[in-house]
């Protein structure tokens, strides 16, 4: 665990910045990327900088992850880990009454954005024959009625399974950590019941803990419901 390098995008807040903590917690070095320059920089700080390189990144521009990649790769010499973990959430409506450029700005973070991170990183994962790890949902495993939150998230497992395949016999592990309702800045309102952003960092740092020759394909956690 000495010395190995984690990137994280959307690290700034809730499940990037709870696993930005545990994870230096276990001697990672730490990438940390997110939009939020101020949260980063504040962060950072909190873990010590001299083991955290802070970058703004917005995982929609190609421009942006490439840079990512090479800072990086010059502060650290590499990159063993990468948890594409950022993500933002649609408008209520449904199909028929949402807000269609909030709709836009979902899929591209939560789609097109983790592509790019994938594309952005691999090169170095393959040198390293490290892991990737995607931020997922249990609302990619069941059917939500008007929700394209939860289609996105049906892609992510989509973009999980299908970068198993295509990284079969590399040495590159993934890994997908779905949680469910998890209360974070995600939420204007506290969930009713739901877990803390530090219980889907644990399942992280889980995963990246294992060997080498250990592949946890998946993560699903739920809260627990209240006992009636």
């Amino acid at each position: 665990m000495q010395h190995r390098v984690l990137l994280i995008t959307g690290a700034s807040s809730g499940i990037g910045a709870a696993t930005a903590r545990a994870a230096a917690r276990e001697s990672y070095k730490l990438v940390l990327a997110a939009r939020s320059r101020e949260r980063l920089v504040a962060l950072a700080e909190e873990l010590g900088p001299e083991n955290v390189l802070a970058i703004d990144c917005d995982v929609t521009s190609m421009d942006d992850q490439q840079n990512m990649v090479e800072r990086a790769l010059e502060r650290f010499g590499r990159i063993d880990a990468v948890f594409a973990n950022a993500g933002r959430g649609g408008s209520p409506g449904g199909f028929s009454g949402a807000d269609h450029e909030a709709w836009r700005e979902m899929i591209l973070t939560n789609i097109y954005g983790v592509g790019l991170t994938l594309q952005a990183t691999l090169p170095a994962l393959r040198h390293s024959r490290g892991q990737v790890l995607l931020t997922g949902s249990a609302a990619g495993r069941a059917t939500i009625p008007g929700s394209m939150y939860g289609a996105t998230k049906w892609a992510v497992t989509g973009i999980g399974y299908n970068l198993r395949e295509e990284l079969r016999g590399s040495g590159i592990r993934v890994t997908l950590i779905e949680p469910g309702m998890v209360d974070t800045p995600f939420f204007d309102e506290p969930p009713e019941y739901a877990l803390e952003d530090r219980d889907i960092a644990n399942a992280v740092t889980y995963a990246l803990g294992q060997p080498a020759h250990v592949d946890v394909n998946e993560i699903l956690i739920r809260p627990t419901p209240p006992v009636e």
